[in-house]
C-alpha cells in the first residue's frame, strides 16, 4: 500500500474535530491524510460522543441470532468523513484509496492487504458506518470510536462483518470474484476459524444489495453457509449509525497477494465449490476411463451468445471435434455458459482439461478445472490494440489458479471503424464485436495443446480435488 509522504501535513479540519472529541490527538485517528485543496463535501451529522465515556457494557453473542444490538444514547456532534473522498477521484484505487480515505491497511509481504476492527492498528476501536445511499458514495459516512463512546441511537451488530469494497460491480463474475479473493485469503490466514455473519458491500461508496447469483452461491460454498447481505434498511440511514463489533474490510481485490497466497485461495474455492455440488472427481475421470487405463482428456467449448460468440459457431465446433477425434481418450463438450447453473459449471470444469472460450467473464469458471488444465482464449478484431491491460485478465487468473494460459487468437478481421482502427473511439464497435475463424491455425493450435496435455497425463495423473493445506482449512 502507499506510504505515507515524508512530511504530512495535518488532516482536514473536520477529522481534527472528532479526534478531539474522541481524545485522540488530531493525526492519530487513523493516519494522515494527503492534503489536496478540493474540501470534503458536506453530509448529515453523525458521530455524536459523550464526555466522560460510559463505562464499556458487557456483550454476549448470540449465535441463534445475526442482527443483536445495543443502543447507547450520546449527546454532542461532529461531521466525519464520508465513505467516498471526492479528492482522490484520480487515484481512486491507489494508496489508501478514496473509500474510507482516512485509514491505511495492513499490509505483509506477500499477504492480501486489509483492515481489521477491532484491533492494534485501529487502537481497539469499532468501525461505524452511516448511510445506505446507493447512488452517491460522498453521503454515506464513516468513524471509529470505542465501545464506550459510539454513535447515539447507534445499532451495535454482533459477529464478524465483511466489508467489501468494489471499484467495478458484483454481478460480472471475475469483478465479483476479485472483490471476493481477499476476504478467502483472510479466511485462510485465520486458519478458517471464523465465519462472516453478514456483508456489506460497496461500490464507489454506495451501498450495494446484492451479488451475482454465481458469486453468491460460491461465497455460500466458501464460507459453510447463507451469504447475508446487509441492507440497513431499519438502520444506519438516516442520522442513525451501524458499529460492527468486528468487521474486516477490504478494497484492494488480490493486490499486494503473492502468488501462493492466491493459489492457496483458488484450492480452496475449487474443492468447496466441488464438494458443495457433490462432484467426486474420483467417478469423473475413472468411469470415463471405461476400466481400460485410457487417459481421458476432456476439451469444453464453453460458449457465448452475442456479444464476443462466434460467428459461424458450428464451423468451429467442427474443427476442435475433429482434432479431438483423433486422440485416444479425448472427449469434448459443447455448452452455452449463459444457461448453466453453478453446479452445473463445477460439474463441467471438474471433467475439463482443456478450456476453450471466447474473452468474457464465463472464462472465470477455469480456476474450477485441476490444477495444470489449459486455457485457449479468442478475441474480435480491436482488441489488441485498444483494450488495454484488462485484457490480459484471464492470464493472470491461469497464472494465479495454476492453469496454463496457452495463448489468444485475435481475430484480423471485423467491423469497420469510420474514425481509423488505431483511435480509441473504435473499442465501442469492437467490444461486442464477433469472432471468426482460421481451420488451418485452429486445428494446428489444438493439435499441440492435446499432444501436451497427454504427455503430461501419461507421465503423471492429473492432479485432483486439491484441497487448502492451510492448518484447519482443509477442504472436507
Amino acid at each position: 500500500s502507499e506510504a505515507p509522504p515524508q512530511q504530512p501535513q495535518p488532516p482536514p479540519n473536520h477529522l481534527s474535530l472528532l479526534a478531539k472529541t474522541l481524545h485522540l490527538p488530531p493525526l492519530h485517528l487513523c493516519h494522515p491524510l494527503h492534503p489536496l485543496p478540493n474540501p470534503i463535501p458536506p453530509n448529515p451529522p453523525f458521530f455524536m460522543v459523550l464526555h466522560p465515556p460510559l463505562p464499556k457494557p458487557h456483550i454476549k453473542h448470540n449465535p441463534n441470532l445475526h442482527h443483536h444490538h445495543h443502543r447507547r444514547q450520546i449527546p454532542a456532534s461532529r461531521h466525519v468523513p464520508p465513505t467516498k473522498d471526492l479528492r482522490y477521484t484520480q487515484t481512486a484505487q491507489q494508496g489508501h484509496t478514496w473509500f474510507m480515505s482516512s485509514t491505511y491497511d495492513t499490509h505483509e509481504q506477500g499477504e492480501v492487504q486489509f483492515q481489521h476492527f477491532p484491533s492494534k492498528a485501529s487502537k481497539g476501536r469499532l468501525l461505524c458506518v452511516k448511510g445506505n445511499d446507493t447512488h452517491d458514495g460522498a453521503w454515506n459516512s464513516y468513524a471509529l470510536a470505542w465501545p464506550e463512546t459510539l454513535p447515539e441511537n447507534a445499532t451495535h451488530m454482533e459477529g464478524l462483518t465483511f466489508v467489501s469494497y468494489n471499484h467495478y460491480n458484483y454481478d460480472n463474475i471475475w469483478h465479483g470474484l476479485s472483490a471476493m479473493v481477499p476476504f478467502v485469503a483472510w479466511h485462510i490466514k485465520n486458519e478458517c476459524s471464523k465465519l462472516p455473519t453478514r456483508w456489506v458491500l460497496y461500490h464507489w461508496g454506495e451501498l450495494r444489495t446484492k451479488m451475482g447469483p454465481w458469486l453468491k452461491t460460491l461465497m455460500n460454498a466458501t464460507f459453510n453457509g447463507y451469504v447475508d447481505i446487509e441492507r440497513f434498511d431499519d438502520r444506519g440511514g438516516g442520522d442513525a449509525a451501524v458499529c460492527f463489533e468486528e468487521a474486516v474490510v477490504m478494497r484492494h481485490n488480490e493486490g499486494g497477494m503473492s502468488r501462493e497466497r492466491r493459489m492457496e485461495v483458488y484450492d480452496l474455492m475449487r474443492c468447496k465449490a466441488r464438494l458443495y455440488c457433490n462432484v467426486s472427481m474420483e467417478e469423473s475421470r475413472e468411469d470415463e476411463g471405461r476400466g481400460l487405463n485410457l487417459v481421458v482428456i476432456g476439451m469444453t467449448m464453453l460458449m457465448r451468445t452475442g456479444a464476443r460468440s462466434f460467428k459461424n459457431e458450428s464451423a468451429v465446433i467442427g474443427i476442435f471435434e475433429r482434432e479431438c477425434h483423433k486422440v485416444e481418450g479425448c472427449r469434448l463438450l459443447v455448452a452455452h455458459s449463459n444457461n448453466l447453473t453453478f453446479c452445473h459449471q463445477v460439474k463441467l470444469m471438474s471433467l475439463t482439461d482443456i478450456l476453450v472460450s471466447p474473452h468474457g467473464a464465463q472464462l472465470t469458471n477455469m480456476f474450477l478445472m485441476d490444477r495444470n488444465s489449459s486455457v485457449m482464449e479468442f478475441f474480435p478484431k480491436g482488441w489488441l490494440k485498444l483494450a488495454g491491460v484488462g485484457q490480459y485478465v484471464y492470464h493472470w487468473i491461469a497464472s494465479w489458479s495454476g492453469m496454463k494460459h496457452q495463448g489468444a487468437w485475435r481475430d484480423p478481421s471485423g467491423d469497420h471503424c469510420p474514425y481509423g482502427e488505431d483511435d480509441r473511439r473504435c473499442m465501442s464497435i469492437y467490444k461486442s464485436g464477433k469472432i471468426g475463424y482460421n481451420e488451418t491455425f485452429f486445428a494446428e493450435w489444438a493439435r499441440n495443446v492435446l499432444h501436451e496435455v497427454k504427455m503430461r497425463k501419461m507421465e503423471k495423473e492429473s492432479e485432483k480435488g486439491i484441497a487448502a493445506t492451510a492448518s484447519g482449512c482443509a477442504c472436507s
